[in-house]
């Protein structure tokens, strides 16, 4: 739908649907240009809905071709039908049948939502108002209905029909050379849930027994050819059904579980009730085209999949506003398991670099918005890292703050409690509050105030009374739409470690057993007593709450918690400091010593020599220095991203020069691992010796070119090979170009791999990267109707080359700007999601600012914009951050 006057959907005006639906009969009739979908749906009037109200059923562009009502066809003059709703003035009120039938063209459905074909096969996507593009409907996910579904295709065309649910019946048309198949699904589920596939599709599986012995039986469906591909995913939703018995008690309730990759797909993927659709990108793996890190994605997403079928499914959400109480509870189940799966440590660090690089920056701009916001005028904008990520964030401090115990017992109250209903984030809160009798109203601002929280420290020995004082004081920025804050419940997980590097024993009253203090006041104090010495301070410890902090620390003391900190993360928080303070003085032109570079080399090489091998994973991490993006964001105001880039090239010269020979050892000594696996350790193994490669690079050009082409050209997986490609790509020349080329000839039949190399020459940090991605968008491997190729090249472009994007002449916004107006003729939510690039525009220095506040004017001028690209380029450009 396209229109100037979107209007504003508000959380204070929800109310009750009039009517509910009971029952859902669908007859889907496939076809690749004229598919026939008959619902039949079983409606009557919700006792909590306006009595008099007329039915009014959402539409998108559908096609009507026949309505009736209790078997009696419904004259024209008793209802209203547009392609965006059909409403029936007088309704009956008590229990009837409306039968809606409808058609469709999925393979000109290029938005990718309701039902559209994808490389010849059908497939479903309608979270979040997609279902309204099959058949008019009540389209809000607190209207819940037991589906049947009957699907019928051409046998040749899709000799595999799926739906959700359980399967029922199946058999050939007479006289034909079609095939149908009936699932039905006991579970009552909002339409954005609903699913089918039809397609030629191959097929792995297996069968699990769950916990109380039921047989359910699991099936991956891929491309035809690529099964043995899928291996790792079955594997890895084994291992996710078996954890969520364990850790949170919940067992799956259908017979069958189902997953389907496809190529072309708006998310990574979806979990409509026991048939999850994939962006095959999380789905497909092989040693010799997907990386340590896609091996990882699997793993993560197949999981947070699957754990929807309680964390969204058993419990959905009341209405959009409540998007995190699925959404964020589902990533720390997720992020949960893979702390499990691999080093907690490690992935909790990168857990925080992706909120940091993601939803900080988010908070910081104009985009901002609550992890439960309070409006929206499209609801496909607010799938975001502040409900997602932030929203995690705001489960785990509730954890922290009442304990692993009582968390579990408020878990399972919400889930027996919600279950079957469309709950909200008060319900969820309420089980907590009901088995720890504690008041969560203040820690229920999470949920209301938008922006990043400022914690400042500043600590005081008395070195006579043998005491350490610690100053807190905290604030919110103000963000769009909330220019006063109130002060949040900020959970600090604290220690105090000797400047000789003993840890010290902390004696407070006021910190727990856990070691965490609850700052719920704009300042407060924190006093230890039988303090021996000057301690340094370790806050935050695990990243206990998503804020920023400043605390008044050396870099000396920082260093003493990068060489002794009991905490891992706060180990690398300590040199990411260092290393951020360095990098901001260098951009900014502030005065850095030699002495002030080499103290942090001189405290890597250290722990080169004494941690690196110990927890290579750790290592990789601790001697990565922050990205632009995150300096720009330190930096937050008059940003030079060509400075940015100068200063960190040239910190990275310097810490690679200082440690050139233990690097070059480690790239060595870690160059033989033997047969690929892609656990944990040995994927930390290749992490490091690639981190390694990288800062050799950085140090000494030839060199670095020499062992990257080495490493390239006998590389035995994806990983090395790619990361080989990757230092090579910043090393201008022949060698760099023969290997881009050489590398695609290889993959020319990989689209996935194929995307990795779109994704490296978008983000070659020089001046021609732009017309080198203008160039690649005629290769044939390029299509603009695929997200996942779009997203590969222009959003890699946008999103992680800081520096050609936020060009000085403009040229790299008109660019984007160009590539968002062509997408939003195809695919509105593709381009909405590329716009938010944008989203720092107002941090950058006064001639880029210009540039980048022309571009979205002019783009918010064009006419007959999407709903989705008008909302966020309006929102861009209508309020300034304070």
């Amino acid at each position: 739908m396209r229109t100037e006057t979107t209007p504003v959907i508000r959380l204070e005006d929800y109310q009750p649907s009039p009517f509910v639906i009971e029952r859902v009969e669908l007859d889907v009739r496939l076809h690749p240009t004229t598919t026939r979908v008959t619902a039949t749906l079983a409606l009557k009037p919700n006792p909590k809905g306006r009595p008099d109200a007329p039915l009014v059923l959402d539409g998108d562009e559908v096609n009507l071709k026949g309505l009736s009502l209790d078997g009696r066809a419904i004259p024209a003059a008793e209802f209203e039908a547009s392609a965006q709703g059909l409403t029936i003035a007088q309704p009956p009120r008590r229990p009837f049948t409306l039968t809606i039938e409808t058609e469709i063209d999925p393979t000109a459905n290029t938005q990718l939502m309701g039902l559209y074909r994808s490389s010849g096969n059908y497939c479903t996507q309608c979270e979040a108002e997609g279902f309204r593009r099959i058949t008019y409907f009540l389209d809000r996910p607190d209207v819940m209905a037991v589906y049947t579904t009957r699907i019928e295709a051409d046998r040749d065309e899709a000799p595999v029909l799926l739906g959700n649910g359980n399967p029922v019946e199946a058999g050939n048309i007479a006289g034909t050379n079609r095939h149908y198949a009936v699932w039905h699904d006991p579970h009552p589920k909002p339409a954005y849930l609903f699913a089918l596939v039809g397609g030629r599709l191959g097929k792995v599986g297996k069968d699990f027994t769950t916990m109380s012995g039921r047989k359910v039986k699991l099936a991956v469906y891929v491309e035809p050819g690529k099964e043995e591909r899928a291996a790792y995913a079955l594997d890895a939703l084994e291992r996710s059904m078996r954890w969520d018995e364990r850790v949170f008690g919940r067992e799956y309730d259908l017979d069958e579980f189902n997953i389907v990759a496809v190529s072309d797909f708006n998310m990574g993927a979806m979990e409509n009730k026991g048939l999850n659709i994939f962006n095959d990108k999380y789905v497909l793996a092989s040693p010799e085209t997907a990386t340590d890190m896609d091996y990882a994605n699997i793993e993560a997403i197949i999981a947070h999949e699957y754990f929807h079928n309680w964390s969204g499914n058993r419990v959905t959400c009341r209405d959009w506003f409540q998007l995190c109480l699925k959404e964020g509870l589902t990533v720390f189940r997720d992020q949960e398991f893979s702390s499990d799966e691999r080093s907690r440590p490690v992935h909790r660090i990168a857990e925080v670099k992706t909120l940091r690089a993601r939803q900080f920056s988010e908070d910081a701009s104009p985009l901002a918005h609550p992890v439960r916001p309070t409006q929206y005028r499209e609801i496909n904008n607010f799938y975001t890292a502040t409900v997602y990520e932030k929203g995690a964030e705001i489960v785990r401090m509730l954890k922290t703050i009442i304990g692993e115990a009582d968390f579990r017992r408020g878990m399972d109250l919400y889930f027996d409690r919600c279950d079957g209903t469309a709950a909200t984030v008060e319900d969820f809160l309420q089980a907590f509050s009901e088995v720890t009798g504690r008041d969560l109203s203040h820690f229920s601002h999470w949920y209301a105030q938008a922006g990043t929280p400022r914690v400042t420290i500043k600590g005081t020995y008395d070195e006579a009374a043998q005491t350490y004082r610690l100053d807190f004081t905290q604030a919110t920025p103000a963000t769009p739409g909330q220019p006063n804050k109130e002060p949040m419940a900020i959970p600090v997980a604290l220690g105090l470690v000797a400047q000789d590097g003993r840890p010290l024993a902390t004696s407070s009253d006021r910190v727990n057993a856990q070691g965490v203090f609850i700052l719920d006041k704009a300042s407060d104090s924190l006093t230890f007593t039988n303090v021996p010495s000057h301690p340094v301070p370790s806050v935050f410890r695990g990243f206990s709450a998503p804020v920023k902090t400043s605390l008044d620390l050396s870099n000396t003391e920082l260093l003493v918690l990068l060489r002794h900190d009991s905490d891992a993360f706060n180990r690398w928080q300590a040199a990411q400091t260092v290393a951020m303070r360095l990098l901001v003085a260098l951009s900014t032109g502030a005065a850095v010593t030699d002495a002030d570079i080499t103290g942090l080399s001189a405290a890597l090489e250290m722990f080169i020599e004494d941690d690196a091998m110990r927890d290579p994973a750790f290592a990789a991490l601790v001697l990565t220095l922050p990205s632009e993006a995150d300096i720009a964001q330190e930096i937050a105001a008059d940003v030079d991203p060509d400075a940015i880039h100068k200063a960190r090239t040239e910190l990275k010269r310097r810490i690679g020069s200082a440690n050139i020979g233990q690097l070059w050892e480690f790239h060595q000594l870690l160059a033989d691992l033997g047969p690929y696996s892609p656990d944990a350790a040995s994927a930390g193994r290749r992490a490091l010796r690639n981190v390694a490669l990288d800062l050799i690079a950085g140090a000494d050009k030839r060199l670095g070119e020499r062992l990257a082409r080495e490493q390239f050209d006998t590389a035995g997986n994806m990983t090395d090979r790619l990361a080989s490609l990757s230092v090579l790509t910043t090393l201008p020349g022949a060698a760099r170009e023969g290997a881009l080329t050489q590398f695609s000839e290889r993959y020319r039949d990989e689209p996935l791999v194929l995307d990795k190399w779109f994704a490296l020459q978008a983000t070659i940090l020089e001046e021609g990267t732009l017309e080198r991605v203008k160039g690649l968008m005629n290769h044939p491997a390029f299509s603009i109707n695929n997200p996942n190729r779009v997203r590969s090249l222009v959003g890699s472009f946008a999103m992680a080359n800081q520096m050609q994007f936020n060009r000085a002449d403009g040229a790299g916004y008109a660019f984007l700007a160009e590539i968002v107006l062509r997408a939003d003729e195809l695919n509105p939510q593709l381009a909405a999601r590329l716009l938010t690039a944008f989203s720092a525009w107002r941090m950058m220095e006064e001639t880029r600012r210009k540039h980048a506040q022309q571009t979205l004017q002019a783009i918010a001028e064009h006419p007959n914009l999407s709903r989705d690209v008008s909302d966020i380029v309006n929102r861009s450009l209508e309020t300034k951050v304070q």
